[in-house]
């Protein structure tokens, strides 16, 4: 075409190769209709609500602040009386329940004492005995009792803890104290007439 500009030319070259579309054919989207579980699944992993949610084990597999092997244990919340916490120093609780984590690794020694405390305030059990070793021949000495030390302070049905007497096992041990069940403050309350938990609400 002698009037075709050189622009026209350039366009035509460059779709010399380029055939039309057959309009015959059609393009078929499929859609795909999730079940509810999947869409469930997908939805709490969007949402950053994965399997962990199911392990109700709080307690951390994380870094702790490091205890020494023959560092003496001592810990109590607020409103635990001092006359309760010297009753416990000086091992005059009977224990009700007691552990022991020798020979655990750390994962497992986390299943363990989560159970242990929930059973403990299920049972109404007071008073325990955690033995976790001193841990002086490890390579990380006294990893065990970091940990022990540092889920006792996080669980909440936990109100004090401390080392326990040479006879219980001393630096490699805790004495461990539960908080009481609203059932047993009320029984207490009525037995004692008080107004208040003796201890702590």
């Amino acid at each position: 075409m002698a009037d075709e500009t050189d622009e026209e030319r350039l366009f035509a070259d460059a779709m010399q190769d380029v055939a039309p579309l057959d309009k015959g054919k059609r393009v078929e989207r499929r859609v795909t209709v999730e079940s509810g579980e999947t869409h469930r699944i997908r939805r709490d992993a969007a949402l950053g609500l994965t399997d962990d949610r199911a392990d109700p084990n709080f307690l951390t597999l994380g870094e702790v602040p490091p205890r020494q092997p023959l560092e003496h244990l001592e810990w109590k919340k607020d409103g635990v009386q001092n006359a309760v916490f010297d009753k416990l120093r000086r091992g005059e609780y009977a224990p009700q329940g007691s552990l022991d984590l020798h020979g655990r690794t750390i994962k497992e020694a986390r299943a363990e004492m989560f159970a242990f405390l929930n059973r403990a305030s299920a049972s109404n059990w007071r008073n325990l005995v955690v033995a976790h070793g001193k841990g002086e021949r490890s390579e990380t000495p006294g990893r065990m009792k970091s940990y022990v030390a540092a889920w006792l302070e996080a669980h909440p049905e936990v109100i004090a803890f401390c080392s326990a007497l040479r006879q219980h096992g001393g630096v490699g041990a805790v004495y461990v104290l539960v908080r009481k069940s609203p059932a047993s403050k009320e029984e207490n309350r009525e037995q004692h007439g008080l107004k208040s938990d003796p201890d702590i609400e």
